[in-house]
């Protein structure tokens, strides 16, 4: 029995390997990329501290280096962007890059100063107009009441500044318990900022008498009763939160008017009732800006 003819096994051509390596020819330019990326995130992130610091680790750690251009705080927070993107443009990381990433690493980190910027500008005067409008709210209700003579008002970087000034008998000498003016002023007032969300701080103050007080030990004493009684008559008699209200005292260290001016010792004997701003830090110091930046400017309101 004859064997039958082994079948010749076919050639099958092996398939051309891969090259594993031609991630290579672009792995400069990815490199690059994403310094860009993150150098643009850097300078515009907003980010908290854990995940800052993560990412200023990883970054030292991903491009086998110090951290050159995370250099300084721990937080981003801590830096305003103009810091930053100096440190940025600054760093041997940039320095390295072609000259017209360079260019859109500097464009990215402009146009972000100046929208935020912007974005803070706008912040400011939003808040300066609300404030304006609590302003014109408390100023009807004490003309209503024909009280509009015992306060003064004002809007700066504070917020908007309500003074219970003395020259129509809100404080007695030496002491800190309002008179029956006072309280009907404080009641008044009380009646607009139960609905306002802002937050209150209550400022104590003397006159420039070089004097000491009769009934407490320094200025210091009196004007924090003052504001305690002031602060106690708006959370106990007229229902505004304790969460909502703190206390200043500043005894005769900042008058309201000039100590030289004749009769100034009434008007600097006084409370302040201060709306806080519901704004950044940096958006509040621009409020006095924008306020000053209209025509007229911010003249005081009696």
């Amino acid at each position: 029995m004859s064997t039958p003819p082994r079948r010749r096994k076919k050639h099958v051509e092996e398939p051309e390997h891969d090259n594993h390596e031609r991630w290579l020819v672009t792995y400069a330019d990815m490199l690059t990329l994403l310094m860009v990326l993150f150098i643009v995130m850097f300078a515009m992130s907003q980010v908290d501290e854990a995940k800052y610091n993560a990412l200023k680790s990883g970054l030292a750690v991903g491009f086998g280096g110090q951290a050159s251009i995370m250099s300084g705080s721990d937080s981003v927070l801590d830096n305003d962007l103009a810091q930053v993107g100096s440190e940025v443009v600054s760093s041997a990381a940039f320095q390295s890059l072609p000259a017209e990433q360079q260019q859109l690493v500097r464009d990215a980190i402009d146009s972000e100063e100046k929208r935020r910027l912007q974005a803070t500008y706008a912040e400011a005067e939003a808040e300066a107009k609300r404030l304006e409008a609590v302003q014109a709210k408390l100023l009807e209700a004490l003309r209503r009441a024909g009280l509009e003579r015992d306060v003064r008002t004002t809007i700066d970087d504070r917020g908007l500044v309500v003074s219970l000034v003395s020259r129509h008998v809100v404080f007695q000498p030496n002491i800190a318990d309002l008179s029956p003016r006072g309280q009907r002023v404080v009641d008044t007032l009380a009646k607009v900022l139960v609905d306002v969300p802002n937050d209150l701080r209550i400022d104590g103050h003397t006159n420039q008498e070089p004097v000491k007080p009769r009934f407490y030990a320094t200025d210091w004493d009196l004007s924090a009763a003052r504001a305690v009684t002031v602060l106690r008559r708006l959370n106990e008699r007229d229902g505004l939160p304790k969460t909502r209200l703190s206390i200043s005292a500043f005894g005769h260290e900042k008058p309201l008017i000039d100590p030289e001016v004749p009769g100034s010792q009434e008007i600097n004997k006084r409370v302040d009732i201060v709306v806080l701003p519901q704004t950044s830090a940096e958006a509040t110091q621009l409020i006095d800006d924008v306020l000053n930046a209209r025509p007229g400017g911010q003249g005081e309101v009696r």
